[in-house]
């Protein structure tokens, strides 16, 4: 079966997607490459916040795929346009390797406003997740979460991501979060934005069916699910109905036709 529709642009995801802990998936890079060779415009959408889009497309193309970092779009990209238009000052709790894309924004710890949520990993502590709560509760910043992905897996097994540590100072605070990243509607439209491409031209391809598939079937692109990275079974058991079901990102080529 081939693909009914006539597209202009896809958008990737990569962990899980195009690689995993284990290295890249089989066919992937051939896959990449017949996309673009075909005149198609291939971008990539990541939550990740532990990488720049500088390190990201250095990673890539390493690894075989052709990609360059104003052709990577993360939550981090997203955060600091945001931030640097309103000349915003911000509380910055992201990985090191974010800052570079949130260059330009004043990092502020006494009186921002707004606090900045990223994936730490195994630096978060009590004290820094404490002093992000009161900033957002006594001083009345504002909360960004880089991204709502709830887990991914680690070469040592599946880790926590960001999206629990914003749940918790939601919940705490009582504020809801303005989230960059996928699966947030005003990502992906900020993402259709920068391509110039109207939404029923793109489909997302991706093996998480909720911050992939369903984060871009809400703006009216198509979801693609790949059965590799975090995909289950029990996915397609939800009420999330992907527009295809692909074994991995190598058949896509063939399936576009």
């Amino acid at each position: 079966m081939h693909s009914p529709w006539e597209l202009t642009a896809l958008l990737l995801d990569l962990d899980g997607t195009l690689y995993t802990a284990e290295g890249t998936i089989p066919g992937a890079v051939e896959a990449v490459w017949a996309l673009r060779t075909r005149g198609l415009a291939v971008r990539f959408v990541t939550n990740t916040t532990t990488r720049s889009r500088r390190a990201l497309a250095e990673r890539l193309n390493r690894m075989g795929f052709p990609a360059e970092p104003a052709e990577i779009y993360t939550p981090a990209w997203a955060a600091g346009r945001f931030l640097r238009q309103r000349q915003a000052r911000a509380y910055l709790l992201v990985p090191e390797g974010a800052r570079e894309d949130l260059e330009g924004v004043l990092d502020e710890e006494e009186r921002p406003d707004y606090v900045v949520i990223g994936d730490l990993g195994e630096a978060w502590t009590f004290e820094r997740l404490n002093r992000a709560f009161r900033l957002i509760l006594e001083h009345g910043a504002g909360l960004i979460g880089l991204g709502r992905t709830r887990y991914w897996r680690a070469a040592d097994g599946l880790r926590l991501d960001v999206g629990p540590f914003v749940a918790a100072l939601e919940e705490a605070t009582g504020q809801k979060a303005m989230i960059f990243g996928k699966p947030d509607p005003g990502f992906f439209r900020m993402v259709l934005e920068d391509l110039g491409m109207p939404p029923e031209q793109v489909a997302m391809v991706g093996d998480d069916i909720e911050i992939d598939v369903g984060g871009a079937q809400v703006v009216g692109m198509r979801g693609i699910l790949v059965r590799t990275g975090k995909f289950r079974p029990a996915d397609l058991s939800g009420p999330i109905r992907p527009d295809a079901v692909l074994a991995s990102v190598a058949e896509l080529p063939a399936w576009l036709g």
